[in-house]
């Protein structure tokens, strides 16, 4: 195969010859692929399986070496003092790299860009004036829509050079927000990175303000141990876990984007409500009870009820012999099941194996010489099934829910000492239900079914999962989040100050706590890189009101940002403030409380303003988003109009968790909020 060529410029021309190396990268980058689309697996396949799965592997391969065209394949470049690992005697020489998303390589397999998660690039994101790590320079790279247009050289190693900070930088964090979140490998900062290259073998929750790349450093978190864990991880599996479908379909690009292809994304719901269907709905009270972590040792007293203590023995029969296993021989066995705390249908299933054990302990003592297939047909006798059947019956988790529900007495014998009368009565149903079928089920008793689902069969577990806006979660929430990493690891990304659910977490200690991962390490950014100085100042204005002791996001941002708070007369001002937001380039998202929003649909509608839905992915025609404030979290938009605060606060069941729905936001804008109101502003922003 020919290999593309690329003209060499001149030697007094840095940014020409940068441009050179982009264009070698890229042909070097299409070479790769080229080598992947043209492998023959005819004749290295035993069979079709085998066939199918290499040819699957092969297709995921060829998608991770595409080449996005408006997507700089390399952001800096580092020139080492001496070459990473070797003598660094005097006169040892230096060695360059190229610093980007993927690893590609020339046809003699030397680098020409390496990838952001090798040992060698982390000195991008961690070296300094007062630590070089042994580089001499570090080269930003400025791009347009793909194409190299200027650089910003810092020489670490030079004590005559002063720290400066990067204009660079600074741009690609201001740069407008359109269409979905992208990656920030360019701009990682050195406390992001700590928490990004953290091991697999710990779990990690961060504390992030809004702004502060939280979200971002969880998906290169996984995107690095992917790098380096890549064939555990591949039997594993990994899953980013998100609040809402708006918020995942708004991040999912991210990780394709950096090459990740297999990494699962889930809501909760969608975890726990696999095969049930969820059409009801709780009042407050009884979501935040049947969220409390005491309705994991109700389920379980639930499930254990059902197995009884034999009082008549067991008979076998075989050919012309009966073997009889006593009663108080099966209720040993039966109290050592359930002292071993297994789980029930796995102690269900070694019960007629326990008892067959006990049948062929008597015909060795007769004389005989049973092996394997003898104590398995044992197992098998009807009666031993017939005993099995009635000292530890199945159990349907979701017909065990059921009747906590409905039944009175069932709940009240297993919720003793646990519930009061007064909180049983909160979470009953007022009306009988006659099937599971016909249950309106609501999230929380999908939440309750699949831990009684995990009593009774063990939940798969993958290596590593990403929780994102964990704050949100109910104690049973995270106990469900938590079997499915319970031999893996996880990172909890969340913000106290963004709790907007009645059972919303008030410490991460005891977060993790319920998640099963106790051992947890708590780390906290408080550098907002996202939201401009006064929107932040003035949404921290909030702080003590919804949580006390919290420390505030210092933004770094240069750009102090666009803050107008504006009294209005109703929705024709709204539509004003984002017709003029809508004149600058980016993203306007205009926020309102959910109650509001038809209004303000007709009124943009009648404007002939087009709009999107939270989630939906803007174009050069359609730049504005029409917000509920309960979708808002974790969405960010160039410019934000945010309608009626008091509005807000008023639509949620509480004050707090209003003022938190509030705090939310009023912290969505990257560079100008205006907040509009004809009712007077909530006096806790009043300063």
């Amino acid at each position: 195969m020919s290999r593309p060529s690329t003209p060499v410029p001149a030697a007094d021309d840095p940014l020409a010859r940068e441009r050179s190396h982009l264009a070698g990268s890229r042909a070097a980058l299409r070479a790769m692929r080229e080598d992947v689309e043209s492998l023959d697996i005819k004749d290295v396949t035993a069979n079709w399986v085998n066939a199918e799965v290499l040819a699957r592997q092969i297709d995921d391969r060829i998608k991770a070496l595409a080449d996005l065209s408006d997507t700089p394949l390399f952001f800096g470049r580092l020139d080492y003092l001496h070459s990473p690992g070797a003598d660094r005697a005097e006169g040892a020489e230096g060695e360059r790299f190229y610093i980007g998303r993927r690893h590609v390589h020339d046809h003699d397999g030397d680098p020409m860009v390496i990838d952001w998660r090798a040992p060698v690039s982390q000195p991008f994101y961690r070296a300094s004036k007062k630590d070089p790590m042994d580089v001499a320079l570090r080269r930003r790279f400025g791009y347009t829509r793909g194409d190299i247009t200027a650089y910003e050289d810092e020489h670490l190693s030079d004590p005559a050079e002063a720290a400066a900070t990067s204009k660079l930088l600074q741009q690609e964090i201001e740069r407008p927000r359109v269409g979905p979140m992208r990656d920030i490998v360019a701009t990682i900062q050195p406390e992001q990175d700590e928490i990004v290259r953290s091991g697999l073998g710990g779990t990690v929750c961060v504390q992030g303000g809004p702004g502060t790349g939280k979200t971002a450093v969880g998906l290169h978190r996984v995107a690095y141990l992917l790098y380096a864990h890549r064939d555990r991880l591949a039997r594993t599996g990994t899953l980013v876990i998100g609040p809402n479908r708006s918020f995942l379909h708004y991040i999912e690009q991210v990780l394709p984007a950096l090459g990740e292809l297999t990494v699962k994304q889930a809501t909760v719901d969608d975890l726990v409500a696999a095969g049930l269907e969820v059409r009801g709905s709780d009042d407050a009270p009884a979501a935040v009870l049947k969220g409390d972590a005491r309705m994991a040792e109700v389920l379980r007293r639930a499930v254990y009820s059902h197995v009884t203590m034999p009082t008549e023995p067991v008979m076998v029969v075989r050919g012309s012999r009966r073997w009889r296993v006593p009663a108080y021989e099966i209720e040993e066995t039966v109290r050592e099941l359930l002292d071993r705390g297994i789980r029930y249908g796995a102690a269900r299933e070694a019960l007629p194996q326990r008892i067959a054990h006990a049948v062929l302990v008597q015909m060795e003592r007769s004389g005989e010489a049973p092996d394997d297939r003898v104590q398995d047909a044992v197992a098998r006798n009807p009666a031993v099934k017939a005993a099995v059947k009635a000292i530890w019956p199945p159990v349907d988790p979701a017909k065990l829910v059921l009747r906590l529900l409905t039944d009175a007495d069932f709940l009240a014998e297993h919720a003793d000492g646990i519930l009061d009368e007064e909180e049983q009565k909160t979470i009953r149903w007022a009306k009988p239900v006659r099937s599971v079928k016909s249950a309106r089920w609501s999230s929380a008793d999908a939440v309750l079914i699949d831990e009684a689902t995990d009593l009774v069969e063990r939940t798969h577990s993958l290596g590593h999962v990403v929780l994102d806006e964990a704050q949100d979660l109910s104690p049973m929430q995270y106990r469900a989040v938590g079997r499915r990493c319970s031999t893996g690891s996880a990172t909890v990304l969340g913000d106290l100050a963004q709790g907007t659910t009645p059972w919303a977490t008030r410490s991460w200690d005891e977060a993790l706590a319920h998640l099963g991962k106790s051992d947890g390490v708590v780390e906290e950014l408080t550098a907002g890189f996202r939201v401009p100085t006064d929107v932040i100042t003035y949404a921290s204005r909030l702080l003590p009101h919804i949580a006390p002791g919290l420390t505030p996001v210092a933004s770094v941002r240069e750009n102090p940002g666009f803050f107008d708070l504006r009294e209005s007369s109703g929705t024709a001002d709204v539509v004003t403030a984002c017709e003029e937001l809508l004149r600058n380039e980016g993203s306007t998202g205009l926020i309102a409380a959910d109650a509001r929003v038809p209004a303000l649909a007709r009124a943009l509608t009648a404007a002939g303003i087009p709009y999107l839905a939270p989630g939906e992915e803007t174009t050069a025609e359609t730049r504005l988003t029409l917000v509920p404030a309960s979708l808002a979290k974790g969405l960010e938009y160039d410019y934000v109009v945010l309608d009626e605060p008091q509005a807000v606060v008023d639509g949620e069941p509480d004050e707090r968790t209003g003022l938190r729905r509030l705090y939310v936001a009023l912290t969505r804008a990257v560079s100008g909020l205006i907040v509009t109101h004809t009712a007077p502003l909530p006096a806790q922003l009043a300063g």
